[in-house]
């Protein structure tokens, strides 16, 4: 999976951190969104601004992709990002936890 610090880091042309992916308990997992969201925070506007038409490259197992910066947004990573999210939320429904379309959502 992508993530939202990589996604960003690739717009703005400068190298993402690298996070271990140990977590085994939740506030373990508190710790890390914490921490993406501490690095998210430090990204400037004007380091992402204009980078629409920049090109951006991946390295899968067995090929490369390439996409404008827009393209790369809207069509990999915002569908990840959904599919990630739709995932939990079902997992979640289907253990039993009390959850509705205003939670997916969110609150105005």
């Amino acid at each position: 999976m992508i993530s939202q610090i990589e996604c960003a880091a690739k717009l703005a042309e400068i190298e993402a951190p690298k996070f271990e992916d140990n977590e085994t308990t939740f506030p373990q997992l508190i710790d890390r969104i914490q921490k993406t969201i501490s690095h998210l925070n430090t990204f400037k506007p004007e380091q992402i601004d204009g980078s629409e038409e920049r090109t951006i490259t991946l390295q899968m197992r067995d090929n490369t992709l390439s996409f404008e910066g827009i393209s790369y947004l809207f069509y990999f990573i915002l569908p990840n990002l959904y599919f990630h999210v739709t995932t939990a939320y079902d997992i979640l429904r289907h253990c039993g936890v009390e959850l509705g379309k205003g939670d997916f959502l969110g609150q105005p």
